[in-house]
């Protein structure tokens, strides 16, 4: 559930960068904004789905593996396990680039108070109601959408067969 949050949030900031001018993106950013973006992304725990990437990854290589070597399988997940332990650090360059995302997008004092509010009680709140929030909404669009489509649908037929009377 929390991963639809953490997407919504990381999309939402992509989509802000999109509209950053190509100027803003090459500016220098000061140890400060960058360590302002961090704690806006930790607050917002915008970037914590990509936890999994490398456990679903390597799960995935080892069915991958495994289904055309069975006999492989023990010595398949001790290899994939020790190479993706190797990997692992590589996160923290996702991490910086996210926080180059993030301090691209806001100002420091936009990402302290992005910070404040996510650490606040309100906060805290949206992040853990957002996922149930998304959800319904959408169910509630493509009840919507289908309503829609069923009455444009019959109107436009309606008017078709108004018409060649």
């Amino acid at each position: 559930m929390f991963r639809a949050t953490k997407n919504l949030i990381l999309a939402i900031a992509i989509s802000l960068v999109s509209f950053s001018s190509v100027n803003g993106l090459a500016q220098e950013i000061s140890a400060d904004h960058l360590s302002a973006a961090r704690n806006a992304i930790r607050a917002t725990k915008a970037t914590d789905s990509f936890d999994n990437i490398l456990i679903s990854t390597s799960a995935q290589l080892k069915n991958a593996i495994t289904a055309n070597n069975p006999d492989l399988a023990e010595k398949v997940a001790i290899i994939v396990d020790e190479e993706a332990l190797k990997l692992a650090p590589r996160r923290g360059d996702l991490e910086s680039e996210a926080a180059r995302l993030f301090a691209n997008s806001f100002s420091a004092d936009e990402l302290g108070e992005i910070s404040k509010f996510f650490n606040s009680p309100a906060g805290s709140k949206y992040l853990a109601s957002t996922p149930i929030l998304a959800r319904e909404l959408g169910n509630m669009a493509r009840i919507w959408a289908g309503g829609i489509s069923r009455d444009l649908n019959q109107n436009v037929q309606k008017r078709l067969n108004e018409k060649s009377e």
